[in-house]
């Protein structure tokens, strides 16, 4: 199964529920027809890795909200 780089490593420091933000990278990936955003925290441990729904295209911003939903509601609940 052929795995193609939709979008590199990319860092970012997340805003958090209570004023902390936490520092991690990410990257985005089609593996066969799946869409996955693969989350590490600064020190390459892996967070989580989200399967994005069928057919969705998205912009930077986008995937930083969903960064953002993973480390405040799924991860850290």
């Amino acid at each position: 199964m052929s795995t193609h780089l939709i979008q590199d490593w990319t860092s970012s420091d997340v805003p958090m529920k209570y004023g902390a933000s936490q520092s991690v990278q990410y990257k985005v990936y089609k593996k066969g027809t799946r869409l996955y955003q693969e989350i590490r925290d600064i020190d390459d441990r892996e967070i989580h890795t989200l399967e994005l729904p069928q057919g969705i295209a998205l912009e930077k911003s986008s995937y930083e909200v969903l960064l953002r939903y993973v480390l405040v509601d799924v991860v850290n609940s």
